[in-house]
């Protein structure tokens, strides 16, 4: 089962408001086991909407819309999706009734715009988790004899969450007749480059493009330093779990000693443990950083017990008198 994101919004285009939803999207399918090779971005523009709905529908099994759903003028993903369905919208009085109460239960009445929300292209269905005024949508569609799906689901990323977790995710499951894992690690490494990783990494990488159901990707992160993903797809946890332990030594041993992290364990989180280890305290004096390192490790929970203190100076008769 493949699945395209497509996020809908002018703002999104311009740089307004970063796309962290399709990002999140993205996380949740690979962690229920659905590809998602492709993420589309597209203004508030009935043709292109549809152009780009029709052609992750082209190259995928299904597409998740996101955002467009509200009671405003520019909000037309629910238009888009109707003349992909080649059908008119209907008005739903379940969701005007819903929005009504949602409204009634805060002390005011619904606005008349509102219930351009609770229109349904015909044949398509309103998602039954609906946290928001704006009612989300799920349609099957046939191509080439092939039932394709389309979900919307908002741009608040909370109730799009909702949606997400309480249907689409397992309505994707079911349909797909599979559940496959995929879960990924992350090595981070320091002194090295993006290029020197590959050249080092290239064998392997092709090893695994032709044998393995593991990837391995690269990520500069600036001083997080370089991180290599790898990202493992099996039937259970357990098989998952073992091709990432393998693929791992493979990597330290050819890589060696560089790496000094797993996952969301940084620099300072290692530095912490290894003078923790060591019966080591620790203290910083800073100059052109400005306290940056104290505050990076006094992120560390519990790093009180290594961390004494920092000095930070700047100007150079202060850095003779107190570090001198």
């Amino acid at each position: 089962m493949r699945c395209e994101v497509v996020a809908v919004g002018s703002e999104l285009l311009l740089g307004q408001i970063n796309d962290t939803n399709s990002s999140w999207i993205g996380q949740s399918l690979a962690a229920v086991g659905i590809d998602s090779h492709y993420q589309t971005k597209v203004g508030d523009n009935l043709e292109r909407m549809v152009e780009v709905i029709e052609l992750a529908l082209d190259r995928n099994d299904a597409v998740i819309c996101t955002g467009g759903l509200g009671p405003t003028q520019d909000d037309i993903t629910r238009e888009a999706i109707a003349e992909v369905m080649g059908v008119e919208l209907q008005i739903n009085e379940d969701i005007i009734a819903r929005i009504s109460d949602m409204f009634g239960s805060r002390g005011r009445e619904m606005p008349e715009i509102n219930k351009l929300q609770a229109r349904i292209p015909v044949g398509a269905s309103p998602i039954p988790v609906q946290p928001g005024t704006a009612a989300g949508i799920a349609a099957v569609v046939q191509r080439d004899g092939v039932d394709k799906y389309i979900y919307a689901v908002p741009g608040v990323p909370w109730e799009m969450h909702e949606m997400m977790n309480g249907f689409i995710l397992g309505d994707l499951v079911e349909r797909a007749g599979h559940t496959s894992i995929i879960r990924s690690r992350t090595l981070r490494t320091w002194g090295t480059s993006e290029s020197k990783l590959a050249e080092q990494l290239a064998d392997e990488i092709r090893r695994l493009d032709e044998q393995s159901n593991v990837t391995l990707a690269f990520l500069a992160s600036g001083i997080e330093g370089m991180k290599v993903r790898l990202t493992a797809k099996g039937e259970t946890e357990e098989e998952v779990a073992a091709l990432l332990e393998e693929e791992d030594a493979r990597v330290r041993e050819i890589i060696g000693p560089i790496v000094f992290g797993l996952d969301d364990k940084n620099m300072e989180a290692v530095v912490i443990d290894l003078c923790r280890d060591l019966g080591l305290t620790l203290g910083t004096a800073e100059s052109l950083t400005g306290g940056l390192i104290a505050q990076r490790l006094t992120m560390i929970p519990g790093s009180s017990d290594v961390f004494r203190g920092s000095v930070v100076t700047y100007a150079s008769d202060l850095k003779a008198q107190l570090l001198d």
